[in-house]
């Protein structure tokens, strides 16, 4: 069954309701205790601290890390948003220590996932494969993947989806959302809620593999007359609602590319960001997840192959006519303009005035720098992203001007953002000015 006799087994997924209640409820208990004894000795050398600055230490931040990691699905999923949503704004010790969660899911042991297959696929399940590699290859914060070799010879990536973590997700979201705002991270005065749900539903589309199974087949048809992208075969005869099977295909981590020539950096950014704006405004389809792990490169064939469609949201016509009018107005490089349309969408507060108005029209400036000439832009020798972090934490510290978007907008902000970051990393140089007339003319 395995090739696999290293020393790592993994770790149990806490599959019951009870248990996962019990593994929050004992963090939250571990890092009161924490709270209560550093609020003591503050107390005692006449401090005054305030309860989100006793919460954001060193030693809570490990152990809300090291639970997520431990737990897995929603839990895990949320701490991860957080980090790639935050990061730039928390404080520098707990920023890095969410950040490993982007990479540190533990896999299931193989006892575990054995029994995962066989109340998918029953008691052969074994009998369908030449070969099935039991430690897997990826494992996320909702489900590890598999290779295997099929009876023809077939070379398939098989994704198995946590036990416990569909039927967790509610519970889940509703006690770490508890926990922040108990923590102090988020003010009284801001409401969440739209981000949360949105989050909640989307968690739930993730973890219902035949809806990521249609999203990937959909892909698979609107780029299947092109040369640039490779997007998996889906295999339905081995898929179920917790187990998705598709094509392996060789490939190694863009970020692997860092090191490729300027041009063949150049190509898969001006690719990426081409199909982004495709997804906008012709498809009305995104996959709108930006983590990087989502997209690999084939040097054989020099294509981009795409993973991951569990993200994938329908794009309204509104919304698509509100981001090209946004764009368009991007383009004029008129900042009050853009601060106008920004504000109509519900990205920024209506009525901001004095100092932070004046910094968010900065950020808007630094923001479209790229747009300003119809030039190359080298994204790998500027200090936007660096300059954009230090603008924003001038406004971060003040509660009362956090501002929640329109939930509908968010997850689309992440993939723009995270296209800016691929840039970025990879040290593209683009001609983003032209790239976006070029789709907005279509």
């Amino acid at each position: 069954m395995s090739d696999h006799t290293g020393k790592d087994d993994g770790r149990a997924v806490p599959s019951r309701r009870l248990s996962r209640l019990a593994g929050l409820g004992g963090m939250a208990a571990g890092i009161a205790g924490n709270v209560a004894l550093n609020g003591a000795k503050q107390f005692a050398s006449g401090k005054r601290p305030k309860a989100s600055d006793l919460f954001l230490t060193p030693a809570n931040a490990m152990k809300l890390t090291q639970q997520l990691s431990n737990m897995r699905g929603a839990a895990m999923k949320i701490g991860q948003m957080i980090s790639m949503d935050s990061g730039d704004f928390l404080p520098k010790e707990l920023a890095d220590i969410l950040a490993r969660l982007r990479a540190s899911a533990q896999h299931m042991p193989a006892t575990q996932l054995a029994k995962v297959l066989k109340s998918e696929w029953g008691e052969d399940w074994l009998t369908r494969f030449e070969h099935f590699q039991t430690r897997p290859i990826a494992a996320a914060s909702i489900g590890q993947v598999h290779r295997a070799i099929l009876p023809d010879g077939a070379d398939v990536a098989i994704k198995v989806q946590y036990p416990g973590v569909r039927e967790s997700i509610d519970s889940d979201v509703k006690n770490v959302a508890a926990l922040l705002k108990i923590s102090g991270l988020v003010p009284a005065s801001m409401n969440v809620k739209p981000i949360i749900e949105e989050g909640r539903s989307q968690l739930h589309q993730e973890a219902d593999y035949i809806r990521e199974a249609d999203y990937l087949c959909r892909f698979g048809a609107l780029l299947s007359a092109e040369d640039d992208f490779q997007v998996p075969h889906y295999y339905e005869a081995l898929s179920t609602d917790k187990v998705l099977a598709m094509s392996y295909i060789e490939s190694r981590p863009i970020e692997a590319m860092m090191d490729a020539p300027q041009e063949v950096r150049d190509r898969i950014v001006y690719l990426l960001m081409s199909l982004t704006l495709r997804e906008l405004f012709e498809f009305k389809l995104m996959q709108t997840d930006p983590n990087f792990a989502n997209y690999r490169y084939n040097d054989e064939r020099e294509q981009i192959v795409l993973l991951d469609f569990g993200a994938t949201r329908e794009i309204s016509e509104g919304l698509s006519a509100e981001y090209r009018q946004l764009m368009e107005t991007c383009l004029s490089g008129n900042v009050e303009n853009i601060m106008t349309h920004i504000a109509k969408m519900g990205l920024i507060p209506a009525d901001i005035s004095g100092e932070p108005r004046d910094i968010i029209s900065d950020m808007i400036a630094m923001s479209v720098a790229p747009l300003s000439r119809d030039e190359d832009f080298d994204f790998g020798s500027n200090s936007i992203a660096t300059d954009l972090r230090d603008r924003g934490m001038e406004i971060a510290g003040n509660r009362e001007l956090w501002h929640v978007p329109p939930a509908e907008t968010v997850f689309l902000q992440r993939k723009l953002g995270g296209m800016y970051m691929l840039a970025t990393r990879l040290r593209a140089r683009i001609n983003v000015a032209q790239l976006i007339r070029d789709h907005l003319a279509m």
